[in-house]
């Protein structure tokens, strides 16, 4: 692929009623705050139940109206979005690292790819030692592509963007026909074998469980963490590679997005007020009710795997990156006056690393078997108090440790491993 001279879009000159937000804000921060906290709220769904949940309701916890308000929140608000934020934060945090390294004399690529390189690892002992939902080595992985869009226009990143997001709209759609195809034909007199149990294997992850299946999960998340590892390493040991071929497009897409975001001034905070209030209402304007109504297709359907797979993943797919677009400039609008509420969200924001395997290892801890066990015991209305608990929690600790030390826990670790050298840690101390 040709490069071209990185190129950003003109930022307006701004009057005195568009003075842009105060130095202290680090607007990436501060949506990478939001989207760590907020991907808790649809990922606390996966950590609690078993994992047709996250894409059907009535696989399990779905016991109210309440438990049925709380899923359409999810799904028109949370769902793929926050992990949208994360995919475009990344990109613009991948030519930020770029920039830096440049500046400094070193190895742009040699430093992206050793970052790459630990982060992969960060990932593959995420998902084995602790949890299935790991995105952090589907990051790596695509990363290793992204280094090459580095000196792209805004322009040539968006049209890449949505090219790649085509072909994970025709991936989806083919899935879906296929989907469709086998609801019919495999339940039909006399349907093939091979089509019975191909319609099986399509159907898992989006149909409740039988009574057996959800006998075996319940144990296997309510016993040891041994058993846990051992199924993770024995028995879906490929998964974090293979998954990868389901939304590499997607992914990749959102990144090249962050990088354009990160370009052209969105994602800096460097627009001017009404340009991101125009955004967040026509982006808003459009993702909102198209979700509306993608949920209310998905309840008529009474949550089909069929119309799980076709609503939840194909339907949704040109409508997401605009909720994401729009939730971004919503986000730099309600911090952009600052305070003590975005100050704390910009500090978890920058120890978003730390705040994700954080809450990775306690809520494992809440939900499994060699924690507290509450597997399988909350309905999704409920769910909502360990969310808050842990939102309260990032916010507490994240400020005061960042205001002593450089940077968080995870981050310092990744850090130096990438740079092959302990970084300094303590505020005042010298460079390494």
């Amino acid at each position: 692929m040709s490069s071209v001279a990185p190129a950003a879009e003109a930022v307006p000159e701004l009057s005195r009623a568009d003075t842009p937000p105060p130095a202290r804000i680090a607007t990436l921060d501060v949506v990478r705050g939001i989207a760590v906290m907020g991907i808790l709220a649809m990922n606390i769904v996966a950590f609690a139940m078993p994992f047709e949940a996250y894409m059907n309701p009535t696989a399990f916890g779905l016991e109210s109206d309440a438990d049925l308000a709380s899923w359409l929140v999810s799904f028109v608000l949370v769902d793929g979005k926050m992990r949208g934020l994360f995919s475009f934060l990344f990109g613009a945090s991948t030519l930020l690292v770029i920039e830096r390294a440049r500046a400094s004399g070193a190895s742009p690529a040699g430093v992206h790819y050793a970052r790459m390189f630990w982060l992969l690892l960060f990932g593959l002992a995420h998902f084995y030692f602790i949890w299935f939902g790991d995105i952090l080595t589907a990051y790596a992985l695509t990363g290793l592509l992204l280094f090459f869009f580095r000196n792209l226009s805004v322009r040539a990143l968006i049209i890449w963007g949505i090219a790649f997001l085509l072909l994970q709209g025709l991936l989806m759609g083919a899935g879906a026909s296929r989907m469709a195809y086998l609801a019919e034909a495999a339940t039909a007199p006399g349907a093939e074998a091979a089509l019975v149990e191909e319609w099986g294997a399509m159907r898992e992850g989006f149909a409740p469980r039988d009574e057996a299946g959800l006998a075996e999960d319940m144990a296997l998340h309510r016993g040891s963490w041994s058993g846990l590892v051992h199924d993770r390493l024995i028995e879906r040991g490929a998964e974090p590679f293979l998954s990868l071929i389901f939304f590499f497009a997607e992914t990749l897409a959102y990144m090249l997005f962050g990088m354009a975001g990160f370009k052209s001034g969105f994602l800096r905070g460097d627009w001017p007020i009404a340009r991101y209030r125009k955004w967040a209402l026509v982006c808003l304007g459009i993702g909102i009710p198209a979700y509306a109504v993608i949920a209310t297709l998905l309840i008529r359907a009474d949550f089909a795997p069929e119309a799980v797979f076709l609503y939840s993943l194909a339907a949704t797919t040109p409508f997401r990156p605009l909720m994401i677009v729009g939730i971004a400039a919503l986000i730099v609008l309600l911090a952009w006056h600052g305070g003590a509420l975005v100050d704390r969200i910009a500090a978890a924001g920058r120890a978003a690393f730390t705040n994700y395997l954080g809450t990775s290892i306690l809520m494992t801890t809440l939900f499994y078997g060699y924690g507290l066990g509450l597997y399988g015991t909350l309905s999704r209305i409920e769910l909502w108090l360990p969310v808050l608990a842990m939102w309260a929690l990032m916010l507490l600790w994240s400020k005061p440790w960042l205001d002593r030390f450089r940077y968080g826990p995870f981050e310092w670790l990744w850090r130096s491993l990438a740079r092959m050298r302990l970084e300094p840690m303590r505020r005042g101390s010298p460079d390494a």
